[in-house]
């Protein structure tokens, strides 16, 4: 029996709250509607729950990484009041992206860095786990290291360029339907683990 556990990885700003663009005041914390609900379900089969999050404004000096800890500190206070759950891990990507928007770094999404390092540290099988974000490199980032990947489809993603690792396995409209597509999913997992 394998020790490794699947993940949920899970996109901040406009996936998991409302984008507020280079925001680290707390109280203009909100989270995306249906995402509590969704999480604390998704909590219960046991997948490690993970923020993986661009923030160039580190880089930009928009911000400072006390004020961001400060945000991270809120948001983790808020998911325990309204779900009575914990992030099993933040992994965050300090750096502003290079020429053309890619990633300069191996962290940046669409790169998969953040999901690779917190796949070592939190002993996460990959090919069992999710992406959830709100564009396709949210998308491309959960293919590159094999992945599966929801599209929360926001509005936020403009057309782009396209290939085969920017195609998710699911669009959803909001948290409800994503959380319904997730379920179904796990539950076909079970069952096929099961009869084999």
């Amino acid at each position: 029996m394998s020790s490794l556990r699947p993940a949920l990885f899970i996109d901040k700003d406009g996936t998991l709250i409302e984008n507020v663009p280079y925001n680290v005041d707390p109280a203009r914390l909100r989270f995306m509607p249906g995402a509590i609900d969704a999480l604390r379900q998704i909590a219960h089969w046991d997948f490690a729950l993970i923020l993986v999050t661009n923030q160039s404004g580190l880089a930009r000096g928009f911000f400072d990484r006390t004020q961001f800890a400060g945000l991270l500190r809120a948001l983790d206070q808020a998911l325990l009041e309204e779900a009575a759950i914990r992030l099993h891990d933040v992994q965050v990507c300090p750096h502003a992206p290079g020429s053309g928007g890619r990633p300069a770094c191996l962290c940046r999404k669409p790169a998969p860095g953040m999901l690779v390092r917190a796949a070592r540290t939190h002993n996460i099988d990959l090919l069992r786990s999710w992406i959830v974000g709100d564009t396709l490199d949210d998308v491309e980032a959960g293919h590159r290291c094999g992945c599966r990947a929801v599209l929360l489809n926001t509005g936020a993603q403009t057309l782009g360029w396209r290939s085969p690792l920017r195609v998710p396995h699911a669009t959803a409209p909001d948290w409800r339907t994503l959380r319904e597509y997730l379920e179904q999913q796990h539950a076909m997992t079970i069952a096929s683990r099961q009869a084999g």
